[in-house]
C-alpha cells in the first residue's frame, strides 16, 4: 500500500488546506436525491476545521462541454445547490464563490477566517482541471498551503485537483481517503486468508480485468448474474435465453485455467430461478443449471447455489464484493444475493469477517438487504474502487507517496 501523510501529520491551524472532496451527487429537479458522499466527507472538514484550518473544497459536478470557462459553465452543472445541503450537514456556514481560479476565488480566501469553511466553483468548469495542466495547477497551488485529498472514487483520474496538486503542495489523505485505503488494503493487499470475492453484474466483458487479477489474489472466486452465464455456457451448459457472451466463452475457459493454476476455486451456480419474462414476480421456477429450457433466461442463483455459498463463506476470514448475483431490482430474483448479504453481515457483526464491497449496484443490493452498515466497509467510489480491484494504480493515491 502507499505510505501517505494523514490529517494527523497536518499542522492546519492558520493554514488555506484546499481538501478535494466528491460532491458529485445525484440530483433531481434540483434536490439531492443521495447525500452518502456529503456525509462521509464531514469528518474531514471538521477535524481541520476545528484545529483552526481554513478549508477551501475542491470538487467537480457533472461533465460539462465546451472550450473555454465560459462555455462550460452552466448552472445546471454549478456546485452552489449542493453548497446549502452540505452546510447543514456540517452545521456550520459555507461560502461560496462561483470560480475556482482567479480574482474572484483569490478575493473569498482573502475574507476567510480560521475554522471556516469555501466551496470553489466545479473544477471542471476549466478544461485544464481534466488536462491536468500546468498553468491551471498553479492557479489552484496559489490559494493553498496544504492539500488534502479525500476523493478516492476521483483517484483514478490525472487531473489537476486529483494528481497534479499533490505535487505542488504538502499533500495529505483525508480521512475518508485514508479509511478507504485502510479497508483496501486490508481486502486484497495484505488480507487475512482465506479470500473470498463475490463478482456478478451483466457481463463478462466489463471485468475482465477484474476477474484475472481477482483469480491470482483470492482463495475462492463465486461468479454470479449474467457473466456466470457465460462461464456456465463455456462449461457445456445450454443457458436457454438468459444473459450470455458467447463470443467470450473461450475468454471464461481461459480464466478458468488461470484460477486452476493459482490455485483459486471458482464457484458457479449449479441451480437458478428461472423465467420465460425478464420482469418482477413473472411466472418462475428453481431448477438445476442443466435443466434451462430453450425460452427461458437464469435470473438468480438459486436455493441450491446460494447455501453452498454461505457455507463456503463460513470457512472465509475476507470477503471483497463487486455485483449482485441476480436481477436483484426485480423480486424475487433478489433471493440469493440477500441471503449471501445476510450470511455475510452476521459473520461480520460477530467479528469473524473483514467485509469489504463497493461498486454501484452492489451498494444498491446490500442496501436493498439492509445490511449496509453491518459491512466493514462499503466503498461508494464506482470506477476507482473496479480499478483498484482490477491491479491499476489509481493516480490521485500515487501522489500522496
Amino acid at each position: 500500500m502507499t505510505a501517505f501523510k494523514t490529517l494527523d501529520d497536518l499542522v492546519a491551524r492558520g493554514k488555506r488546506v484546499l481538501v478535494r472532496v466528491d460532491l458529485n451527487v445525484p440530483m433531481e429537479n434540483g434536490r439531492i436525491t443521495d447525500a452518502t458522499r456529503l456525509d462521509r466527507i464531514l469528518p474531514t472538514l471538521k477535524d481541520i476545521a476545528d484545529k483552526g484550518g481554513k478549508v477551501i473544497l475542491l470538487a467537480h459536478f457533472g461533465r460539462p462541454k465546451g472550450e473555454t470557462f465560459e462555455e462550460r459553465a452552466n448552472a445546471a452543472e454549478s456546485l452552489a445547490p449542493v453548497v446549502g445541503e452540505l452546510a447543514k450537514r456540517l452545521s456550520q456556514p459555507i461560502a461560496f464563490a462561483p470560480n475556482c481560479i482567479g480574482e474572484v476565488a483569490e478575493q473569498a480566501v482573502a475574507a476567510m477566517k480560521d475554522g471556516d469553511v469555501l466551496c470553489l466553483e466545479n473544477t471542471r468548469f476549466h478544461k485544464a482541471e481534466e488536462k491536468n495542466g500546468a498553468d491551471f495547477i498553479a492557479a489552484l497551488a496559489h490559494l493553498g498551503d496544504a492539500y488534502v485529498n479525500d476523493a478516492f472514487s476521483a483517484a483514478h483520474r490525472a487531473h489537476a485537483s486529483t494528481e497534479g496538486l499533490a505535487h505542488a503542495l504538502p499533500a495529505y489523505a483525508g480521512r475518508t481517503m485514508e479509511a478507504e485505503l485502510k479497508a483496501l488494503d486490508a481486502a486484497l493487499g495484505t488480507p487475512k486468508r482465506p479470500v473470498m470475492a463475490i463478482v456478478g453484474g451483466a457481463k463478462v466483458s466489463t471485468k475482465l480485468d477484474l476477474l484475472g487479477n481477482l483469480v491470482s489474489k483470492v482463495d475462492c472466486l463465486v461468479i454470479g448474474g449474467g457473466m456466470a452465464n457465460t462461464f456456465l455456457a463455456a462449461r457445456g451448459v445450454n443457458v436457454g435465453k438468459s444473459l450470455c457472451e458467447h463470443d467470450l466463452v473461450a475468454t471464461a475457459r481461459e480464466i478458468e485455467v488461470k484460477a486452476k493454476t493459482a490455485g483459486c476455486e471458482i464457484i458457479l451456480p449449479v441451480d437458478g430461478l428461472l423465467s420465460k419474462e425478464f420482469r418482477a414476480n413473472p411466472p418462475h421456477r428453481a431448477a438445476s443449471v442443466n435443466e434451462v429450457a430453450a425460452d427461458e433466461m437464469i435470473l438468480d442463483a438459486g436455493p441450491v447455489s446460494a447455501k453452498a455459498i454461505i457455507a463456503k463463506l463460513d470457512g472465509m476470514k475476507t470477503l471483497v464484493w463487486n455485483g449482485p448475483l441476480g436481477a436483484f431490482e426485480l423480486a424475487p430474483f433478489d433471493t440469493a444475493t440477500v441471503a449471501v448479504a445476510k450470511a455475510a453481515a452476521a459473520l461480520t457483526t460477530k467479528g469473524a469477517l473483514v467485509s469489504v464491497a463497493g461498486g454501484g449496484d452492489t451498494v444498491g443490493a446490500l442496501n436493498h438487504a439492509g445490511v449496509a452498515d453491518d459491512m466493514t466497509y462499503i466503498s461508494t467510489a464506482g470506477g476507482a474502487f473496479l480499478e483498484w480491484m482490477e491491479g491499476k494504480e489509481l493516480p490521485g493515491v500515487k501522489a500522496l507517496g
